[in-house]
């Protein structure tokens, strides 16, 4: 009982202390109301007063901490968009480094195409330089072998010549007397015999004068046939070079965006196999005859030139071009996002910005579907099919054909859209696939 009633005198002691110090600084305090008829009051006593003011501390100490929260996110938000506009230049900058890296590569091709075609012409021009001179030589060689068996004619005349010479110096040292009574006859036939081996003599020496110029002719023609194949091969290794350099960039493209180049190159032959045509084999051959090392040089570059223009029709016709020209901002990847999968890639710019086909094609779509909105699409080779969504504007028909590069519609927000954007798809075979890997592909080679 004593323990209790000490607890209950300290409580009592600490809540009239409490009660003190309360009506120290809150007093208590009558308002005074006054009507016509009646004056009323109401009392305010102190725990009233001192609720009143912790919530009215608690609103303005909440008031105060909201608006500095506003402030620094007022102020982080300039900061991002300062940040935003900052990267926002410096990717423009960037895709304008890489547009006119592409203009380079793409004059580095043509200039690369031209030095071909002007080496193409050197090697058909020494080809026939090479034709010209190897029927030089057969002639000449057949020249030298006339002249040789003129020559073996004529020595074997020379040699019957002495030997009849000798016959008769040996009858003369026989019937000397008889010889004696006839020494006109003697002397004449001496004489013919003597004109007939100078006259022998002459005419070997002749032959023999035309043989070392034939021999020396040869030697020439085969001098100049070597020099003519050493810059034949200096020329077929540049050619070579050339279209290696040329065509390994264009399989890594279509590899790199998943395109089977030996099944892509097949297509292209299948629609590009009339005569006359941009693929018109050519070969060197030797009328019939065994193929000779330039010869099968010569077809090999130009089954690799044959490649080459089937690589560049393919690349026309599949969508490794930017739809959009000017500055944008790349806002949504190809994948998964809220939950859901997106089929396409977004590109965000000003409204009404020209929208470019990204490849050769036909328009099998050009008008709204739901979501979508104004939506165009186009038909490609290798059963590829492009999608532009979005649009403020149609500017193509259904059925109208489309060249690569040119502009088919402006950027809106039509359909389901939360914002001026181009909602740009790439679907292979109805599936859809990820654009940028045809974007990105392209990138180094146009």
């Amino acid at each position: 009982m004593g323990m209790g009633s000490r607890e209950d005198h300290v409580r009592t002691t600490l809540a009239i202390r409490l009660h003190a110090l309360a009506e120290r600084y809150f007093p208590e305090r009558r308002l005074f109301l006054r009507s016509e008829s009646d004056t009323r009051f109401i009392r305010l006593k102190p725990s009233t007063q001192i609720i009143a003011f912790l919530g009215s501390t608690t609103i303005v100490a909440w008031t105060i901490i909201a608006t500095a929260i506003l402030l620094m996110d007022s102020i982080g938000s300039g900061n991002f968009r300062e940040q935003a506009k900052r990267d926002q230049l410096t990717y423009e900058l960037r895709l304008n480094e890489l547009s006119a890296e592409r203009d380079a590569r793409t004059e580095e091709a043509l200039a690369a195409q031209q030095r071909f075609n002007k080496a193409l012409q050197q090697v058909s021009v020494m080809q026939s330089q090479l034709l010209t001179s190897e029927t030089r030589r057969r002639e000449l060689e057949t020249g030298i072998e006339v002249v040789q068996d003129t020559l073996r004619r004529t020595v074997r005349q020379r040699e019957t010549a002495h030997a009849q010479l000798e016959e008769m110096d040996a009858a003369q040292s026989e019937q000397g007397t008889a010889l004696a009574a006839n020494s006109p006859l003697a002397n004449d036939m001496v004489s013919i015999l003597s004109n007939a081996l100078t006259d022998t003599a002459r005419e070997r020496d002749q032959v023999i004068a035309t043989a070392q110029t034939a021999i020396q002719a040869e030697e020439d023609i085969r001098l100049d046939l070597a020099l003519m194949q050493e810059r034949n091969d200096k020329i077929f290794r540049q050619l070579e070079d050339a279209m290696t350099v040329s065509v390994d960039p264009l399989t890594k493209m279509f590899r790199a965006a998943g395109l089977d180049t030996d099944t892509l190159l097949e297509e292209v032959r299948r629609g590009y196999n009339g005569q006359g045509g941009p693929l018109l084999p050519l070969t060197f051959s030797t009328k019939g005859g065994e193929l000779t090392a330039e010869t099968v040089r010569a077809n090999r570059l130009l089954d690799q030139m044959d490649q080459l223009n089937m690589y560049r029709i393919a690349a026309e016709t599949a969508p490794f071009a930017n739809p959009l020209k000017s500055a944008f901002r790349y806002t949504s990847g190809f994948g998964l996002r809220w939950g859901r999968m997106h089929k396409g890639t977004d590109f965000a710019a000003r409204y009404g910005t020209p929208i470019h086909a990204t490849a050769d094609g036909v328009v099998i779509h050009a008008d709204w579907l739901s979501g979508y909105g104004r939506l165009i699409k186009i038909q490609h080779e290798f059963g590829i099919e492009t999608r532009y969504a979005h649009l403020a504007k149609i500017r193509v028909k259904k059925g109208q054909r489309v060249s690569r590069g040119e502009r088919i519609g402006d950027m809106g927000n039509s359909g389901r859209s939360t914002g001026t954007h181009l909602h740009y798809e790439v679907r292979v075979n109805g599936r859809a696939v990820n654009p940028m890997t045809f974007i990105k592909a392209g990138r180094d080679v146009f």
